[in-house]
């Protein structure tokens, strides 16, 4: 097939040192942990997809976030030898896993993210028992120090889906200053 063949072609243009370098392989890492670059820079080329272009030869957008970096621009430094078009890239910002921003999403544990195919009840659900929070340990600590807007993932959600920058702004304000509790914080964004 095309994927296997531009994959089989981008495995060429790649030795172990430089894939070292770029993802600081060693003696211990696995065979699949090696391969996998080449694996996430085939879809790159629309010559894998020939059903779809044909034998045109597209640049492809490629949206990702920053920790993808050193794939896309490995995959950038290999097309012209193979006589394809380098992909653009689109960094977009990381959304937090529901543990908070130190922890990763993880299709191994269903309740570290938010899924597009949860419905409206999961959702609300998954927040108000996993999403960390930024409120203090108290009612009255919390009024008196306010919440940490930083840290706070239901604020993190916020600021990627509330469209009203103004309402957002107070929020925040209100959040920080005690006047907003996290339960009270947690219903705006379910």
């Amino acid at each position: 097939s095309a994927v296997s063949f531009n994959f089989s072609c981008f495995q060429k243009c790649v030795n172990f040192n430089q894939a070292q370098k770029i993802f600081g392989f060693d003696e211990t890492s696995y065979i699949g942990k090696v391969s996998f670059p080449a694996i996430q820079a085939t879809p790159s080329f629309s010559t894998s997809f020939p059903h779809l272009f044909g034998n045109r030869k597209i640049p492809c957008l490629i949206p990702c976030a920053i920790d993808q970096d050193p794939y896309f621009r490995m995959t950038r430094d290999v097309a012209p030898r193979l006589n394809l078009p380098k992909p653009c890239l689109l960094h977009s910002t990381f959304l937090p896993a529901l543990q908070g921003a130190q922890t990763k999403m993880s299709s191994s544990e269903v309740n570290s993210a938010v899924e597009v195919c949860d419905t409206a009840n999961q959702i609300k659900k998954k927040i108000n028992k996993y999403a960390f929070s930024g409120g203090k340990t108290s009612v009255e600590e919390h009024r008196e120090f306010g919440g940490d807007t930083s840290v706070d993932v239901s604020y993190k959600y916020l600021e990627f889906f509330e469209e009203d920058d103004a309402k957002l702004a107070k929020i925040k304000e209100d959040y920080e200053s005690g006047a907003m509790l996290t339960g009270f914080f947690r219903c705006v964004i379910c």
